[in-house]
């Protein structure tokens, strides 16, 4: 059994928690995640943290934000006029939406506080500024 290196396609398990211990991802109760090592679709963090390992082992890991979503940037936060918004659009926090993003992208913001007359818009990703914990087990190399 050879190790994963960069260029190797993967399969992994995996469950992902939070510093207080909350988890907030695991394919344990799925098919195993599968992606290619060097191809940038998985966090820095992850892919390097694959590298190395061989079919059946495991290892917990401990990823800083930097090397996961990044850092919280207050700039990606905005306050948006309520009309800007569809009228039947019954606006929650913590709800998202799909909104355009310069040159046109589709870009996913979180409401992060509705007022009266606005809603305050969160672009980032929702574990950003988060340090994040993964138990891994490669499964195979493909």
């Amino acid at each position: 059994m050879s190790a994963a290196k960069q260029g190797d396609t993967v399969r992994v398990h995996y469950n992902g928690t939070l510093k207080n211990g909350t988890q907030f991802d695991s394919s344990r109760e799925a098919e195993p995640l599968e992606f290619k090592i060097g191809e940038g679709r998985i966090i820095p963090g992850f892919e390097s943290a694959v590298v190395g390992m061989a079919p059946g082992d495991s290892k917990k890991v401990e990823i800083p934000s930097n090397e996961a979503y990044g850092p919280r940037r207050e700039e990606l936060t905005q306050e948006v006029d309520r009309s800007r918004l569809p009228s039947d659009l019954e606006v929650q926090q913590g709800m998202q939406l799909q909104a355009t993003g310069p040159n046109e992208q589709p870009l996913v913001v979180t409401v992060a506080e509705v007022k009266p007359e606005s809603v305050v818009l969160d672009a980032n990703h929702p574990l950003a500024g988060e340090d994040l914990t993964f138990d891994i087990e490669l499964v195979e190399v493909v």
